[in-house]
């Protein structure tokens, strides 16, 4: 494994691989097999989450860290492109985790960089490492993710962790995946081209709550929207609150990416069915299992 660019760059027996590397390194103190490597990460775009636990996950296999998040303060603000930015990058680190507004930044970045490239969100194009702390939590609450039903909701056409997830899971076998959108929101042709599981395209989540194991939410993301006017008509479509969570099945779970708006109510968060903070704090493990396997071997 060399670039981790999509879902895609993952075989089954991959996920499997750093599944079983992140249960180790949840319950030991983690090997400091990154001491003498400098990880660089190059957030052109602003996170808290996905930044943060890179760069713990850095610390914690003994890494050093370079990098940025944010536009300001470095030499693309001067107008430096990003070929030259990476190309800097690849002088000195061993390693280089991308986040970038545009699709197909980090692939790009993969095409001049010598070193390793980690895609840590393109655009609305992947969010490939979401995609494995998300299947790592099914696999945590139900020991499985083949044979479950999922229930993908919200904003399916512009949010990369969908893109991501619903990739991930051709590696798996899923009994279906309803896809719950308003009509302005659902999938991209093109995704579901590639879909070798069953899956519904819903409008109305009523139809199918009873029956989902995996709610997976995600954010209306305002700013991925050409027109502002066209994110005022959809922006509150679904809401989960508590009297939704108490008709799905009593082991079903939750899960969220994260930053939420409105779209989970906090009375939810009580609920033993939200699951997204436990989800969220598989980051760092996980992203130390991906380093282990791109540049730790």
């Amino acid at each position: 494994m060399r670039d981790i660019i999509s879902s895609y760059d993952f075989s089954k027996s991959d996920f499997e691989e750093i599944f079983e590397l992140a249960d180790k390194f949840r319950n030991i103190s983690p090997p400091k097999i990154l001491k003498e490597k400098t990880v660089a990460l190059a957030f052109f775009e602003p996170s808290t989450r996905t930044y943060l636990s890179f760069n713990k996950a850095s610390i914690n296999l003994g890494a050093s860290v370079i990098g940025f998040s944010g536009e300001e303060g470095i030499s693309v603000a001067k107008g430096e492109n990003l070929a030259d930015t990476i190309r800097m990058l690849n002088n000195y680190a061993d390693i280089i985790v991308i986040r970038h507004k545009f699709d197909g930044a980090a692939k790009f970045a993969s095409e001049v960089s010598e070193k390793p490239i980690i895609n840590a969100g393109d655009g609305k194009h992947e969010h490939p490492t979401q995609t494995v702390i998300d299947l790592y939590t099914v696999y945590k609450n139900f020991g499985d993710i083949d044979n479950l039903t999922f229930g993908i909701m919200g904003d399916l056409r512009y949010a990369r962790v969908v893109n991501s997830l619903l990739r991930g899971l051709t590696r798996f076998k899923p009994k279906l995946v309803y896809l719950i959108s308003p009509p302005q929101l659902s999938a991209r042709k093109e995704i579901l081209e590639e879909l070798n599981y069953p899956y519904k395209e819903v409008n109305d989540y009523n139809e199918v709550i009873e029956e989902v194991d995996v709610l997976y939410v995600t954010r209306i993301q305002k700013e991925r929207f050409p027109d502002e006017s066209e994110y005022e008509k959809v922006k509150e479509s679904y809401i989960v609150d508590s009297t939704l969570v108490s008709k799905m099945k009593k082991d079903s779970i939750v899960l969220h990416a994260l930053p939420r708006v409105n779209e989970i109510s906090r009375e939810v968060d009580k609920t033993p069915q939200a699951k997204y903070f436990e989800q969220a704090s598989y980051a760092v493990p996980i992203r130390m299992a991906i380093f282990h396997k791109v540049i730790g071997e």
